[in-house]
């Protein structure tokens, strides 16, 4: 029996997030339906992809291999889409918490009415590229840098931080707040999508503890229950308020730049003309042209299938 690439994507997703639990929030899945996909997948190869303890999962040997290869035909999977949407006149934009904030319906609206019978399709993903280098998105909204030879960004905008709290907590009485408020308390942080890490402070007023949380529902949550505070870019507090949950600006907060992304050899038609709008809304105009914008008019040539470039 051959592998399946719902295989492939369940053992890549594990190995990615580190954890079966974090795979499942990912996938969408629950955490037994992604075990069972891993086990088929080793049934169907006759060998163990995944060491499991109770404390960690690892890959083995053959799992380490078998990895490389299951990266490249997702990547192949992935070119087959793009090339079967890009037919279709829709674009696919995806994004990890919160597309263009503010700006994603008026950026909609205004797509939609100056090419009738186009339209922008939000799609979330909790990947690092938010769904670009997975094959569901063919222009995905970042807000952390990239480094992949395989993909070209372009600088849209900034946004403000904004701090979130339970409402009932102290913070939440303050009209605005700065990093040193955060000082001895425990901030919530995904590694994996999101725009904070310990750097954005210094002692003495580091917060005391981080805690991991995995994609925007657990941040919110984590949050609401008083377990932590957390500080995200200003269109976290535009598009997802939630009862519970209080925003406040940090002022002396360095801003979140704003990135699109797309593949360096197959940029999707109209993209120069999205750039355009969504810096127009962003209030971004006059960007000089950077490397990354280049390749929209002299895009890179086609990668040989199977070789798309170094990971």
């Amino acid at each position: 029996m051959d592998p399946e690439v719902r295989q492939l994507r369940a053992l890549l997703a594990v190995v990615d997030t580190g954890s079966f639990t974090a795979a499942a929030d990912e996938l969408g899945f629950s955490q037994a339906s992604v075990s069972r996909t891993v086990a088929a997948l080793e049934r169907a190869l006759g060998a163990r992809v995944l060491h499991r303890t109770t404390r960690e999962v690892s890959l083995t040997a053959v799992g380490a291999q078998v990895v490389g290869h299951a990266r490249r035909v997702l990547e192949e999977v992935a070119a087959i889409r793009r090339a079967a949407e890009q037919s279709r006149g829709d674009l696919r934009v995806g994004y990890a918490w919160s597309a263009l904030g503010r700006h994603t319906t008026t950026v909609q609206r205004r797509w939609s009415a100056a090419r009738p019978g186009s339209a922008l399709t939000l799609v979330q993903s909790g990947s690092r590229t938010a769904g670009l280098t997975e094959g569901v998105a063919d222009v995905s909204v970042l807000r952390r840098e990239l480094d992949d030879p395989r993909v070209r960004t372009a600088l849209v905008g900034s946004e403000r931080r904004f701090a979130a709290m339970a409402s009932d907590d102290p913070l939440a009485r303050r009209r605005s707040l700065t990093l040193a408020d955060f000082a001895g308390r425990t901030v919530a942080v995904d590694a994996r999508t999101g725009t904070t890490s310990e750097q954005l402070w210094t002692p003495p007023t580091a917060p005391a503890a981080t805690r991991t949380v995995h994609g925007i529902e657990d941040w919110l949550t984590v949050i609401a229950a008083g377990q932590a505070v957390g500080i995200s870019a200003e269109a976290t507090a535009a598009q997802h308020p939630r009862p519970g949950v209080a925003y406040r600006l940090v002022r002396d907060a360095p801003p979140v730049p704003v990135w699109l992304a797309w593949w360096a050899d197959s940029p999707p038609p109209d993209l120069p003309a999205l750039l355009d709008l969504v810096r127009e809304e962003y209030g971004h105009p006059g960007v000089p042209p950077r490397s990354s914008d280049a390749a929209l008019r002299h895009p890179a040539p086609s990668s040989p299938p199977g070789r798309r470039g170094p990971r």
